[in-house]
């Protein structure tokens, strides 16, 4: 998923506002940095908690990132992308740098541990029953796979990391990235429902 997504596209105002506050930052505007932080707070957030599924990491990241804007703010190229693109990309970063801090065990959460934190459909019982089969089921075919491609899996739909991103993360190369991934999908696709499979597409 790239940086060009929806939380990317902002209106050419908003751009533009955006823009005069990173200057106004590049000569040490304090102001100018908090209003940046307020605009732009829930995405950067958004994105951190996304990549490491932990709400104090999330906000550790969030705070890098703005420390990181105050120190590189002078140096931004508005002809490279827009405000947003520049600060999710460089969120994107951080929440990783944190990811590789960790310990081993930590670094990818079995898909199964993932599964488990998405939302819950509190007040719809036939809902949440719904959900719970298809996790059950899911989690059966996910454990089916080999170690290596459910660990993928898990990074690229999971936690949303890109193909390159992973590579990083793990110094994989690309090609056995995504050669691993496709495999992964094929054998899911030959036991999952075509409603589970979404997700994965």
């Amino acid at each position: 998923m790239s940086t060009s997504d929806s939380n990317c596209r902002v209106s050419h105002a908003e751009d533009g506002q955006m823009h005069s506050w990173v200057i106004a930052i590049g000569m040490q505007d304090e102001q100018a940095l908090a209003n940046l932080y307020e605009a732009t707070l829930a995405r950067v957030y958004g994105i951190a908690l996304r990549i490491t599924r932990n709400v104090q990491a999330a906000e550790e990241v969030a705070e890098d990132v703005y420390w990181q804007v105050w120190r590189e703010a002078p140096r931004f190229d508005a002809k490279r992308g827009n405000v947003t693109a520049w600060l999710l990309t460089i969120a994107r970063s951080r929440a990783l740098d944190y990811l590789r801090k960790q310990d081993d065990a930590e670094l990818c959460e079995e898909p199964e541990l993932l599964l488990m934190n998405e939302p819950s459909r509190d007040g719809d019982p036939e809902g949440l029953l719904a959900a719970t089969q298809k996790k059950h089921k899911l989690n059966q075919a996910l454990l089916q796979l080999e170690p290596v491609q459910r660990q993928l899996v898990a990074m690229a739909f999971f936690r949303g990391l890109t193909h390159e991103e992973i590579t990083v993360f793990t110094g994989m190369a690309l090609g056995t990235v995504k050669s691993h991934i496709r495999r992964a999908l094929k054998q899911l696709h030959d036991v999952l429902e075509d409603d589970l499979i979404k997700g994965f597409e």
